[in-house]
């Protein structure tokens, strides 16, 4: 780390999807740095395993299991949390939902799991956090996690751009509304990033997960380690003056081609058909 280890001294800092990938990887750079954390996912199993990790090496972890899409469930472990730590500092949306697949295939309710956790899941999140803060006078900072195609587009992958666009929006457009409130709004659009969910959803044969390396101009994917100082950088009080920026970390991707997925046109329906078999079914 490149910080003070008492950067986030005294923040209690909530992830959405905090239970693995790149969620546990920032809960556990967070925590290195002072902050006390509440995990939140649908998994409950997850989210004990990620707890254990993190409370083996003393940062104070809060577990709830949450469905973000459920508002009332929101409002009540937000309380729970408060409760717990006496306050909230920092809301991280991260979790998201995401896979590749021709627009033309898709379901109304494969459209709906992908909007209601990345779109309405992060608004209704906010929004609960947002009113604490507001009505307490404390202030807040949230940081949402988007991406490159939230301002381009990207076929292939239309409700999450959709979705995250709308991410973007809200950021951008709560920077202005909350700043009187003391609340900033902050945004990370990573590039490749492997973790082992999003990334077997999304370049699901090595043939995909090697294009993916080759379309970024620096020629790998992106470490851990570079997003999390980032977002620790971007949530602490040294950034204060940060407000609804997005910052781009990608390996200059999205300036070599926009549309991350535009490239899959030369997938044919054959191909698809056998993609849609190597997808892992969910529990």
């Amino acid at each position: 780390m490149i910080f003070r280890d008492d950067l986030l001294d005294q923040k209690v800092v909530l992830i959405t999807g905090g239970g693995t990938g790149l969620g546990l990887a920032m809960a556990e750079a967070f925590g290195q740095l002072g902050a006390s954390l509440a995990l939140v996912g649908r998994r409950q199993e997850v989210l004990e395993q990620a707890q254990h990790e993190l409370e083996s090496r003393g940062i104070p972890t809060f577990i709830q299991s949450l469905d973000i899409r459920d508002y009332e469930a929101v409002d009540r472990t937000m309380d729970a949390i408060e409760n717990h730590y006496g306050r909230l500092d920092v809301l991280v949306n991260n979790a998201a939902g995401n896979f590749i697949s021709p627009t033309e295939r898709l379901s109304p309710r494969a459209v709906d799991a992908v909007v209601n956790i990345v779109l309405h899941g992060t608004l209704y999140c906010t929004l609960a956090a947002g009113k604490r803060w507001i009505a307490q006078g404390t202030g807040g900072t949230v940081l949402n996690i988007v991406t490159t195609y939230a301002w381009t587009g990207s076929g292939y992958v239309v409700p999450s751009a959709v979705a995250k666009a709308g991410v973007l929006a809200m950021t951008r457009s709560l920077a202005v509304e909350w700043a009187p409130h003391h609340i900033r709004q902050v945004a990370i659009a990573p590039g490749p990033f492997p973790t082992e969910g999003a990334w077997s959803r999304l370049m699901p044969t090595p043939d995909m997960a090697q294009a993916a390396v080759e379309r970024v101009p620096m020629k790998r994917v992106g470490r851990p380690e570079e997003l999390t100082t980032l977002a620790a950088y971007l949530i602490s009080d040294a950034a204060d003056y940060i407000n609804g920026e997005v910052v781009t970390i990608d390996g200059g991707e999205w300036l070599q081609g926009a549309g991350q997925f535009n490239a899959l046109d030369r997938v044919t329906p054959e191909q698809w058909d056998m993609v849609r078999t190597m997808m892992p079914k969910k529990s």
